[in-house]
């Protein structure tokens, strides 16, 4: 498995849980925002696997789970060995993805490798390719949190606000997607690293975390487990 970085304790990225989140390179999307934009190319290894499992060994029973995030981990052939190592040591495991690849999460739920699940759901299906990149398929997303749903795992599906998103289109997201456990709407945050050509849109003044609120209670209205 190629690790191009990890957090050691984290107390927001798995809910409810101490978490080690572990980042791995290589990403199919490339929107306009993301914060971990040296990650979307094959980025160089930082840590070996190696190095992560003992670590993690290391902590058994002192952390309380671990994320594998990205970059867009269902692109690493590694993946579900990786998991089964971590699930081994006892760990309950979160995965986040982009949505972009459910056979891959079908494959990570027939084995039993992860506990829980946060898919993005980035865009209103028809703008997908100009905030995620040429190519991304909101169809492919809401394949994902289907599979999800008929499996009843626990998940959940987060949108960050950006500032080009009104009320109507978080209205129109909350409407494309089914019913979801627990629809997550993020506020944005400008990354440091963009590209020029996308300067202008990361420069527009982001919702307030009131706001942000504020629409998640709309949003409630469709999908009642929208929070803010």
């Amino acid at each position: 498995m190629k690790i191009a970085g990890m957090v050691k304790n984290s107390f927001v990225d798995y809910p409810g849980r101490v978490a080690c989140v572990v980042f791995v390179p290589l990403c199919n999307y490339d929107c306009f925002y993301c914060h971990n934009r040296p990650l979307i190319q094959n980025a160089p290894e930082t840590l070996r696997e190696e190095e992560v499992l003992a670590f993690l060994q290391k902590r058994v029973g002192m952390l309380d789970g671990v994320v594998v995030t990205g970059g867009e981990p269902t692109l690493q052939k590694d993946l579900m060995p990786f998991l089964a190592k971590i699930k081994a040591l006892g760990y309950p495991v979160k995965l986040d993805t982009n949505g972009s690849r459910p056979a891959i999460v079908h494959q990570v739920l027939d084995a039993g490798l992860c506990d829980y699940f946060a898919v993005d759901y980035k865009a209103p299906f028809r703008q997908y390719p100009e905030i995620c990149g040429t190519g991304a398929d909101a169809g492919k997303v809401l394949d994902t949190i289907g599979l999800l749903i008929n499996a009843h795992a626990d998940f959940e599906v987060r949108t960050t606000v950006i500032p080009q998103f009104s009320r109507d289109d978080l209205l129109t997201m909350a409407r494309e997607l089914p019913k979801v456990p627990r629809y997550v709407l993020n506020r944005y945050r400008k990354p440091e690293n963009y590209l020029p050509a996308d300067e202008g849109r990361i420069n527009q003044t982001p919702y307030t975390q009131r706001e942000i609120e504020e629409l998640a209670t709309v949003v409630r209205e469709v999908q009642p487990g929208a929070v803010g």
